[in-house]
């Protein structure tokens, strides 16, 4: 229920906060199950949020388990469709629960649904494709074996930047496939080659960029920068910025000072998301006493309208 009430927040919000969502197949996200998303994961829990938004059935996700050790966020992420993964350096005595969520995957495929599963294993802010773990493929065997249809989606999540406020973010799919493994007997060597199958589909989707090299990333990101937009876009730009920096940059300083890692940018935009429309809300109630004028309470359609004037105005690299 929750998941459901959130997503059409959170579509929202992502239309103030990303200068851009690009999709290179939108016929993807219409897909039925059984499905699995394999994605690469650059960004923390940001990744899974913006495959949840725009997928048009929901999207079930594997997280890392050892989020799972505070009861008030276990309830909150089972209701937000998303399901623990234990990794050997969050517990051996963990690793028996990875049994129970891949009966709960298998459950969702069985309904024909879809699941998001993030198949390098850790997130790291970085465009580059780091080695696939085994979890994917096991996954994928185990549903083939019971006899399943899953399909397999390649999926690439590329973001223009992990810090920036305004980024462009391409969501690259490959061609999804099936069991194409099933002669090969050995299970260690069918893992081998599904996990290889897997690796060359993303790897032509996810963007390999060095960390310094600005040029690659502004040609892949912004081929086609729009100066004339730009000076278009200045002066409700400005008046954008004016209006949302006593929001923005306290919240970045908080963030920064307490999560100042891989998980920055998720953090960033979930506090945007809870602080946001209290933001907007007192500023247009201090305006009404102030001017004593209607008129006033047009800031709670201004001012969104700014902050997307402010996005496009920026360089997303």
């Amino acid at each position: 229920m929750l998941y459901r009430i959130l997503k059409f927040p959170a579509q929202l919000a992502f239309l103030f906060y990303c200068r851009l969502i690009y999709v290179n197949r939108p016929e993807m996200l219409q897909y039925n199950g059984p499905l699995l998303i394999a994605a690469n994961h650059p960004n923390s829990f940001l990744d899974a949020i913006v495959i949840a938004t725009l997928f048009k059935r929901p999207v079930y996700s594997l997280v890392r388990g050892d989020v799972y050790t505070n009861q008030f966020y276990s309830v909150l992420l089972n209701a937000l469709n998303m399901m623990p993964v234990y990794r050997l350096s969050e517990g051996a005595e963990n690793l028996q629960e990875n049994y129970s969520t891949f009966e709960k995957c298998r459950q969702v495929f069985r309904n024909n649904g879809i699941v998001l599963i993030f198949s390098e294993g850790r997130c790291v802010n970085e465009w580059h494709l780091r080695p696939l773990k085994k979890g994917t493929a096991r996954l994928a065997f185990s549903c083939w074996e019971e006899g399943i249809p899953l399909r397999v989606l390649p999926t690439g999540i590329n973001f223009s930047s992990f810090r920036k406020f305004g980024k462009n973010i391409h969501l690259q799919f490959d061609t999804p496939f099936e069991n194409e493994f099933s002669a090969e007997t050995n299970k260690a060597k069918a893992i081998t080659a599904f996990n290889n199958r897997l690796q060359k589909a993303l790897e032509q989707r996810v963007y390999e960029i060095e960390p310094n090299n600005r040029a690659k990333a502004e040609h892949l990101f912004n081929p086609h920068p729009r100066k004339i937009l730009r000076i278009a876009l200045t002066v409700p730009a400005l008046a954008g910025w004016l209006l949302h920096a006593p929001l923005y940059y306290p919240l970045k300083w908080l963030i920064s000072y307490k999560w100042n890692n891989d998980h920055f940018d998720s953090i960033m935009v979930g506090g945007l998301f809870v602080a946001y429309p209290f933001y907007v809300a007192c500023l247009s109630i201090q305006a009404y006493y102030i001017t004593q004028s209607p008129y006033s309470l047009l800031l709670i359609l201004c001012m969104p309208l700014c902050a997307r004037a402010l996005l496009w105005w920026k360089n997303p690299v």
